[in-house]
């Protein structure tokens, strides 16, 4: 008998906030409800039907029990609500900057300017150096979508000009297309994190 049938054990974790776990079946109508929000959806394609939503969240939630972590449910701790999911995540589509390891996050918009992205995605990333041991993890976005670069930004993230790119996920000539690409790599997160300490 092999190891090679076992997964590895599930990450889940605290922030000071959040909760970030696994997926869970009463997260499913808060996920449609988001996602069906054109503010929260505007960079990002398309608007799903509740079909296309239940089967993004048990496509994420797979990932998380195949590898032990990805995209998170993200609970706000006091209030035991459903916020969105933070995490990360091996892109399906062939990048040019491939292969990697991205961090994204999507949350409703009634949390949206309480600080929950970054702290959520600072959680993420401290999971992706220090417990998985990776060298570098990315993050890109539609070229408009202000909030999100904004967010990268303060995680520490340095956008990387000549890594812009036409995400091939998106039709040709579409508004959406265009992409910035952000990077981190392990050195630079453990440089900040010790000076912030």
């Amino acid at each position: 008998m092999t190891e090679e049938s076992t997964h590895p054990p599930l990450i889940e974790f605290d922030t000071p906030r959040l909760r970030l776990r696994q997926w869970r079946e009463s997260d499913l109508a808060p996920f449609f409800t988001l996602a069906s929000d054109p503010a929260v959806m505007e960079f990002l394609l398309p608007l799903p039907t509740r079909a296309d939503s239940d089967a993004m969240a048990a496509r994420v939630k797979a990932r998380i029990a195949e590898h032990g972590w990805g995209f998170w449910a993200v609970e706000r701790k006091d209030t035991g609500e459903f916020i969105g999911f933070t995490g990360l995540n091996v892109p399906m589509a062939a990048l040019p900057f491939s292969p990697c390891v991205e961090i994204g996050w999507r949350l409703a918009r009634a949390s949206w300017g309480q600080g929950f992205a970054t702290e959520a995605a600072r959680g993420a990333l401290q999971v992706g150096f220090d417990q998985l041991g990776l060298g570098e993890i990315v993050a890109f976005t539609a070229e408009g979508n202000v909030r999100s670069a904004a967010v990268m930004a303060r995680l520490g993230m340095h956008e990387d000009l000549p890594g812009a790119f036409d995400h091939p996920a998106v039709p040709e000539g579409h508004v959406l297309r265009r992409h910035r690409l952000f990077r981190i790599d392990r050195a630079a997160w453990q440089a900040a994190h010790s000076a912030s300490e």
